[in-house]
C-alpha cells in the first residue's frame, strides 16, 4: 500500500493528502470532497505511511494491515466504523492476532477502519507489487557478450570531460577603510 502524501489532522475528520508547501504552512485538501485550505504549525499532522499498531512483539505499519484487510475482502470495503466495538476488536484480532490490546484503544481501531473505508471510496488503495513479485512474472532477458560489449563502449564515449566547463573564481580586492 502506498500512503505517501496522506495524513490525519488532529481535530478534523476524514482523511487529506498534502497539495503544497510554503515557509509557514502546507495546503491540503480534503480527499473526499476536493476543498483546500491551509494547515499551519500549531495543528499536529500524521502521516497514514508513519502510523504503527503495538504489538507484543513488533509495531506493525498501517499500510500492512490495510493490504491485509485488501486482500481479506477481496478488494472491496470492510466492515463499518459505527459497529459495535467488540465486532471491530475481533476484526481487527483476525487481521493482527497479537496486536496490544491495552495499548490500541477503541478510538485507533474505528479510526483504522473509518480510514480504510475512505481510502476505498476514493480508490487510493493500491496495492504496489513487490520487487519479488515482478522479478517472478518477468523473466529476465539474457545480454549476449557481443551486447554487453557495445554497452560499455557506448558508456564510456558518453563520459568525456572537458576542463573548459569548470567555472573560473574571481577575485575580490578589498578596500581599506578609514
Amino acid at each position: 500500500m502506498d500512503l505517501k502524501d496522506i495524513i490525519s489532522i488532529s481535530g478534523k475528520s476524514g482523511l487529506f493528502s498534502v497539495v503544497g508547501k510554503s515557509k509557514n504552512n502546507v495546503i491540503v485538501e480534503s480527499i473526499t470532497d476536493k476543498k483546500r485550505f491551509p494547515i499551519f504549525n500549531s495543528n499536529k499532522i500524521s502521516a497514514l505511511s508513519d502510523i504503527s499498531v503495538y504489538t507484543y512483539e513488533e509495531e506493525v505499519l498501517l499500510s500492512d494491515i490495510y493490504r491485509k484487510i485488501y486482500k481479506s475482502n477481496d478488494g472491496k470495503a470492510t466492515i463499518s466504523h459505527q459497529e459495535d466495538i467488540l465486532k471491530l476488536r475481533k476484526k481487527l484480532e483476525e487481521l493482527v492476532p497479537n496486536y496490544d490490546k491495552e495499548q490500541v484503544y477503541n478510538s485507533d481501531i474505528k479510526k483504522l477502519f473509518q480510514w480504510y473505508n475512505i481510502l476505498h471510496e476514493t480508490k487510493k488503495l493500491k496495492l504496489k507489487e513487490k520487487v519479488e513479485d515482478k522479478e517472478k512474472k518477468e523473466p529476465k532477458k539474457k545480454i549476449s557478450k557481443i551486447e554487453l560489449k557495445t554497452k560499455t563502449k557506448s558508456t564510456k564515449q558518453n563520459t568525456k570531460v572537458t576542463t573548459n566547463q569548470v567555472p573560473k573564481k574571481t577575485q575580490r580586492t578589498q578596500r581599506k577603510s578609514g
